[in-house]
């Protein structure tokens, strides 16, 4: 892609991820097009093997088609297919991968696969965070929660090499930005960006620490998607409902 649009793309990014649902240090406003909870189904998806399917879009073939998916329930993440590489696939919803606006917008779809290392640390704050939204807590109780857990050590801090994929093309993340730049997360318990050279002029790593959860996390946009289709700005398939 040229200069001009990976500028652009990781322009975008920066924002995305300051404002994005993970940075949950401090509760937005949200806005009156989603302020309460729609009906649980609308969170769900009824065909459980397109939402196998999807979870897989988010890492090349050779990680995902081996890889555990998790599909959401009424009450949470459940196993729908057990792994063997370790790597575990899901699509996140609104509560963790969009902007805290959109904590209730229904259609938020993200593909993510992470590795063993983050399935045992940084995905079990995904899976609570999920569950509480689907016990219908708000940003404010769902943050207020999650701090105290984390404060009370019930959460195990990130684990070295703890990474994720998310070079998905398909799936949605909401209005505000409807679709992700493929790019590659790494995740960290209290970490000073500049140990990676992130947020300088020219590096290609963003990074976003966050105190109040004790987690720092580095973005690395990537060129390709995960089928090899080359990822240029706008290029996703966005799914506009």
């Amino acid at each position: 892609m040229s200069k001009k649009n990976s500028v652009i793309a990781i322009k975008g990014l920066v924002l995305l991820v300051v404002f994005a649902a993970m940075c949950r240090a401090m509760a937005q406003d949200v806005g009156t097009t989603y302020a309460k909870m729609a009906p649980v189904e609308q969170y769900l998806m009824a065909d459980r093997d397109a939402e196998v399917a999807l979870s897989r879009t988010a890492a090349p073939d050779s990680i995902a088609r081996d890889a555990e998916v998790l599909v959401l329930g009424r009450h949470g993440f459940e196993t729908a297919v057990k792994g063997k590489n370790g790597f575990v696939c899901i699509v996140g919803r609104s509560w963790t991968a969009t902007v805290d606006a959109e904590y209730w917008n229904p259609k938020v779809r993200v593909p993510m696969c992470v590795n063993a290392a983050a399935a045992r640390s940084y995905l079990l704050r995904v899976t609570k965070i999920t569950e509480l939204g689907l016990a219908g807590r708000t940003l404010a109780q769902t943050n207020e929660t999650i701090a105290a857990a984390i404060a009370k050590k019930e959460f195990p801090p990130m684990e070295s090499a703890a990474m994720c994929y998310m070079m998905g093309k398909q799936g949605y993340g909401g209005d505000t930005v409807p679709h992700w730049p493929s790019h590659l997360m790494f995740f960290y318990s209290d970490t000073d960006p500049a140990i990676w050279g992130a947020n300088l002029p020219g590096s290609p790593v963003i990074a976003v620490a966050d105190p109040e959860e004790h987690l720092t996390q580095f973005v690395v946009v990537v060129q390709r998607w995960a089928d090899g289709t080359e990822y240029h700005e706008g290029s996703g398939a966005e799914h506009h409902h």
